[in-house]
C-alpha cells in the first residue's frame, strides 16, 4: 500500500517475474486489489519454504465520484485483512517519502486501518536518490516506528524496476508472516480471471499510447475471450469513455491511434499468455460512468467476485 504512483504494481510484477498488474507513469493506474502469489526459499527461516500472498492496492487518495471511492475502499479494506502491511514510499519524492506525509488527510485513514499490524517500509526508487540522503531518510522512518510503537521498524531500500533490494524485502516480509499450511495450489499465481488480466494489460497500453491525453474515466471491458483449438486466443475488448470527444481521442485520426494501441496490446497479451493473440478493440461511450455506482457496474467495477468475473 502507499500513495499513488510510488511503484507498488511495478514491485508486484518484479517479485512475480510477470506482468500481472498494469503499470504506467500515470497516478492511480491500479484500480482493483490484485492478488499475486509468490513461492520461494528463505534459508534463514525454519521451515525455509515460503508462500507469500501479495495484495496490490490502489494508491490511497481522496476525491469525489464513485470510482475514486471504490479505489479508496479497495485499499483500506485490504489493509485491514493483512498479516503484514508493506508501505511503499517513493524515496525520490521529497514531500511524499517521509512519515509526516501519512498525517495528511488523504492518507490518515491508512494508519488507522493498519493499527496493530506489523509494518515493513520499502523505500522505492533509491536509484534516483543521492546516497547521502538515504541514511537520514531511513533513520527518520526508524524514529517514526519508535514514536508510534512499531519498533523495531524494518526499512528496506529498493529499486523495484531494476530489482535491487527486492530479495531482501521478500525475506524481511517472510520473517514476519505466521507459520501455517500453504493457502493456494502450487501452480496458482493469482485469483484473478484471465479476462481481468487481459483488460489490465490493454488498459496499461492505453495509458502508454495516450499519456496525458487519456481521459481519467477510461476503462476496458473484455467482452469475449476464446481459447481456440490451434492454441491461440481471440479477445474482444471495449474501451469505455464518457464523452464522444474522448472517443475521438482514443481512435485517433484515421483510426491510427487505436491501431497502434492494438499492436502494442497484442504483444503484451502474447507475452502474458505465452501464445498468439488476436485482438479486436472498439470504443464506446457510457456517459459519466465514473460518478455513480450504477456506472461502475456497467464497466465491471462492482458485483465482481475474487476471480474478477461478473
Amino acid at each position: 500500500m502507499g500513495l499513488p504512483n510510488v511503484g507498488k504494481s511495478t514491485l508486484l510484477n518484479r517479485i512475480l517475474d510477470r506482468r500481472l498488474a498494469a503499470v504506467s507513469p500515470r497516478p492511480q493506474t491500479t484500480r482493483n486489489r490484485i492478488l499475486g502469489i509468490h513461492r520461494t526459499q528463505v534459508d534463514t527461516l525454519e521451515p525455509p519454504g515460503v508462500e507469500l500472498c501479495f495484495v496490490d492496492t490502489p494508491g490511497i487518495q481522496l476525491g469525489k465520484g464513485a470510482l475514486r471511492r471504490f479505489m479508496r475502499d479497495q485499499a483500506l479494506e485490504a489493509a485491514t485483512e493483512c498479516d503484514v502491511a508493506l508501505y511503499v514510499a517513493d524515496a525520490s519524492d521529497p514531500r511524499g517519502r517521509v512519515p509526516d506525509r501519512l498525517a495528511q488527510p488523504d492518507a490518515a485513514d491508512l494508519l488507522g486501518a493498519i493499527a496493530g499490524i506489523p509494518v515493513v517500509v520499502a523505500l522505492n526508487k533509491v536509484d534516483r536518490v543521492n546516497k547521502p540522503e538515504l541514511l537520514p531518510l531511513i533513520e527518520t522512518w526508524v524514529r517514526w516506528g519508535e514514536a508510534t510503537g512499531r519498533a523495531p521498524l524494518e526499512v528496506v531500500p529498493i529499486a523495484a524496476l531494476a530489482g535491487d533490494g527486492v530479495g531482501r524485502l521478500v525475506a524481511t516480509i517472510a520473517a514476519r508472516l505466521p507459520v501455517g499450511p500453504a493457502m493456494f495450489p502450487a501452480d496458482m499465481v493469482t485469483d484473478r480471471a484471465e479476462e481481468f488480466l487481459a483488460g489490465e494489460l490493454i488498459r496499461e497500453q492505453l495509458y502508454h499510447q495516450l499519456g496525458k491525453e487519456l481521459p481519467y474515466a477510461a476503462a476496458v471491458i473484455v467482452e469475449t475471450f476464446e481459447e481456440r483449438d490451434r492454441g491461440d486466443l481471440a479477445i474482444g475488448a471495449a474501451i469505455v469513455v464518457e464523452r464522444d470527444s474522448q472517443k475521438a481521442i482514443v481512435i485517433g485520426k484515421g483510426g491510427q491511434r487505436i491501431k497502434q494501441l492494438g499492436i502494442a496490446a497484442r504483444q503484451a497479451l502474447a507475452e502474458l499468455f505465452r501464445c498468439p493473440v488476436h485482438l479486436n478493440l472498439f470504443v464506446k461511450v457510457v456517459p459519466d460512468w465514473s460518478n455513480a455506482e450504477a456506472g461502475l457496474r456497467k464497466v465491471g467495477f462492482a458485483d465482481l467476485d475474487a476471480g474478477g468475473r461478473k
